[in-house]
């Protein structure tokens, strides 16, 4: 069976304040057209569909053209709900919508209920993971402790538990919206960190042929039957190195998998380019970033007079502009923001408080800080998901 794995469309999301519809609206058109050219069997779409829980309008409008244009294909699609997407709106109409070849995977309950597809040796069941929030869902798996690798090993061991009931031979794919170790994150990513870790091991997925990873955007491989898809499109300047695209995936009759990574059209390349305002707009060697969009990091020890307008007249793409005085090692600004570089909301906090008092928190108080910061991170979710 081939499959297309894709995942992140985020759509109705801008890059800075570039409006990236039409962007969307060329992926799609290449993804439908790349499933009737390479003759694939089954897309599959893991999670964040939209970019927020009540998205645009426009941006429901290309989500329903993609469903008609890929059901009208004949092409059995299965979709997952990220956490970015409110599972509810997403899932609403899935019967109906499942009638039709799209199969949408948005509670958390039906973890272990594959949509089983066949092909000439036999069914391939697919079990769909939702974003699993585990404030929300450590009740329905019934575990003590909301993390993600307990909800997700809890939701795993449903899907083998199926698995185990299917015909000898029966492939599998679990689609998931999670960080998983080993990954590579961007700046475009939200925040999913509960009780201090995010990411999850990749063996929490053992027992199944192929996993089709979303959430991270960056294109890779944790193991061979492991793998992110990645955004089809950047979303941030951290993506600047992302080379974007799809993974097309045979799954032969013994379950082994071999994968072949699809190119996404992208409207324009992004660079990020660094130095004095006069150096980089006199450079040479910086021509080849005139055409690209571009965040421009200005080391000038005093802000320069204008520097958009003048950077702009170069590079006319330009949509960020960052400053970076270069100082003197022992300048307080610097060391501030050495300090905080790299460092979670926990440490920040527990930095504060061993500066206010002399002396930092001890496990009783980490553990009062890592509850307040989860718990905010869970209301922030519920919130999103009444919206």
């Amino acid at each position: 069976m081939r499959l297309l794995h894709t995942s992140d469309w985020h759509l109705g999301r801008a890059f800075h304040r570039v409006n990236m519809l039409g962007a969307q609206a060329d992926f799609i058109g290449h993804l439908v057209a790349t499933v009737r050219e390479r003759e694939v069997d089954a897309v599959v779409v893991s999670g964040d569909v939209y970019d927020r829980a009540v998205p645009p309008l426009a941006a429901v409008e290309l989500f329903d053209d993609v469903l008609h244009r890929l059901a009208d294909l004949g092409v059995p699609t299965v979709m997952i709900s990220g956490n970015h997407d409110s599972a509810r709106r997403l899932g609403v109409g899935a019967g109906l919508i499942g009638r039709a070849g799209i199969h949408l995977r948005t509670e958390a309950s039906a973890c272990g209920t594959p949509v089983l597809l066949k092909d000439a040796f036999g069914d391939v069941a697919f079990y769909g993971l939702p974003y699993l929030e585990p404030a929300l869902v450590k009740d329905e798996f019934g575990v003590e402790k909301a993390g993600h690798e307990h909800v997700l090993a809890a939701a795993m061991d449903r899907v083998r538990a199926d698995l185990a009931t299917r015909a000898p031979g029966t492939r599998s794919v679990v689609l998931a919206h999670a960080f998983v170790t080993g990954g590579e994150a961007s700046d475009s990513e939200r925040d999913i960190t509960v009780g201090g870790v995010a990411a999850v091991p990749a063996g929490v997925f053992d027992g199944v042929d192929y996993v089709a990873l979303g959430h991270l955007h960056g294109s890779q491989r944790i193991t061979e039957r492991v793998r992110y898809s990645g955004s089809p499109l950047p979303y941030s300047f951290s993506e600047t190195d992302h080379r974007k695209s799809m993974w097309l995936v045979d799954l032969a009759a013994d379950g082994s998998v071999a994968a072949e990574r699809l190119d996404c059209p992208v409207p324009r390349a992004l660079a990020r380019i660094r130095g004095g305002l006069e150096e980089l707009l006199a450079d040479p060697e910086l021509a080849r970033h005139e055409e690209a969009w571009v965040e421009a990091t200005l080391t000038d020890p005093v802000r320069p007079a204008d520097p958009m307008a003048r950077l702009t007249e170069r590079f006319p793409h330009t949509l960020s502009l960052v400053f970076e005085p270069e100082r003197a090692p022992d300048d307080p600004d610097v060391s501030y923001a050495r300090r905080l570089a790299g460092r979670s909301d926990q440490q920040i906090a527990e930095d504060f408080v061993a500066h206010v008092r002399g002396a930092g928190p001890d496990e009783r108080e980490q553990a009062v800080l890592q509850d307040a910061f989860d718990t905010v991170r869970a209301d922030d979710t519920v919130r999103e998901v009444a919206r």
